[in-house]
């Protein structure tokens, strides 16, 4: 459930970036190509590593701001990563996923300092829901306030708005929402989500439906079950546990296990037994109370969730997802592109490169290039941005 960002250095490796340098001339323009290429080569870089050679197509100096969003339920952190020496560069909001660390999460800064290398200016805004396992419509007022100041900064018609796993969902939904959507000029959900009950479902049933109407049979994320129960603490626990069950479960999200432990012995001889089951990820014998904590919870559930929420979408919509993740199955992304309004899906690309929003694979040359070209969509895209007074590209 954490946010990742791709960690793997081998991806377009010497051998197969000759293949792709060819195909990049058959395709869209070179220039974007190579682009998108050095950019992919930098998200993958190991931590610390130096860009060389290709890598350094295009790339720009970054340096870092300091940022505060003001929003409804107050100033939330955030952080702008600066392209040098780019004048009026289009702009582009990040958003983390489901991490304790938010924005000061490493890869998550890594991501986003990657993105303004290619001459996009970025702002990272604090999830302060997200931050805390929480997937809460008070994040997608965040995202949009966000959207907003950029747009401010940068001078555009709008901006883009890039979201990583159940980030991606909630961006959809601040792009669908009517006082948002004139500053989103595209969306990008990476591993994103549709409906909250369906991936809450599968945490516990390892089955998940498709659009056409088949069943995918995959096992969940152990991390799934957790979070749930962590949401909705206050329907899973006596009340006299929940201070308590709160802050063990919160230690285990955060892979601190022997503090969680020791927390959870503070709990009641009954929620402790219950508590353990959750830790040892026995959903088989939680499965009837957890459905039944969802089944309390479907109206919270719904306004999270782009499905049957996305009727005002009017930005371009590219939805990128891992096809064997176990955290929010990539049958989610194929429901985003049946849900969405007609034409507004730009592109739709499920990989066997990814899981969930890591490259944890050595991709084929095809799995490259198709990644390359959905990159070079969305630096297309980001390119159009149009100052304001002047007409958006097409």
């Amino acid at each position: 459930m954490r946010s990742n960002v791709p960690r793997r250095s081998s991806i377009l490796g010497r051998a197969a970036f000759g293949a792709v340098l060819i195909a990049l001339f058959f395709a869209r323009p070179a220039y974007v190509h190579a682009r998108a290429a050095a950019l992919l080569l930098r998200f993958t870089a190991k931590d610390g590593a130096p860009a060389e050679g290709l890598a350094r197509f295009g790339m720009h100096a970054v340096t870092e701001e300091k940022a505060v969003v003001q929003t409804p339920q107050g100033p939330m952190p955030a952080r702008y990563y600066v392209p040098s020496g780019v004048v009026d560069p289009p702009g582009m909001v990040v958003c983390h996923g489901v991490h304790h660390l938010g924005i000061e999460e490493p890869r998550m800064q890594r991501f986003a300092r990657a993105i303004a290398s290619s001459g996009v200016l970025v702002l990272t805004p604090e999830l302060r829901e997200l931050a805390d396992y929480h997937v809460d419509p008070r994040s997608i007022v965040t995202i949009g306030d966000a959207a907003r100041d950029l747009r401010t900064r940068v001078h555009r018609t709008g901006v883009g708005v890039l979201g990583l796993s159940f980030a991606g969902g909630l961006s959809l939904l601040a792009a669908a929402d009517a006082q948002f959507a004139p500053d989103i000029d595209f969306v990008v959900s990476v591993g994103g989500h549709d409906d909250l009950e369906r991936v809450a479902r599968f945490f516990v049933d390892d089955a998940i439906p498709e659009p056409d109407g088949t069943t995918e049979k995959l096992k969940a994320h152990d991390y799934g079950a957790v979070v749930l129960v962590y949401m909705f603490v206050d329907s899973f626990f006596a009340n006299r546990d929940v201070p308590f069950a709160r802050e063990a479960l919160r230690l285990w999200l955060w892979e601190k296990f022997d503090d969680a432990r020791k927390a959870a012995e503070k709990l009641s001889p009954a929620g402790q037994d219950k508590i353990k089951l959750v830790f040892d990820h026995r959903e088989d014998l939680l499965r009837p109370e957890i459905l039944r904590l969802i089944d309390a919870h479907r109206a919270e559930m719904a306004r999270v969730s782009p499905h049957g929420n996305l009727a005002g979408l009017r930005a371009r919509a590219f939805l990128l997802h891992g096809a064997g993740d176990s955290v929010i199955p990539a049958s989610e992304t194929r429901w985003l592109a049946h849900d969405a309004p007609p034409g507004s899906v730009e592109q739709e690309l499920v990989s066997p490169a990814l899981v969930h929003v890591d490259l944890e694979k050595e991709p084929s040359t095809r799995e490259e290039l198709d990644i390359v070209d959905f990159l070079a969509a969305v630096i297309d895209r980001a390119d159009d941005e149009a100052p304001i007074g002047e007409p958006a590209g097409d």
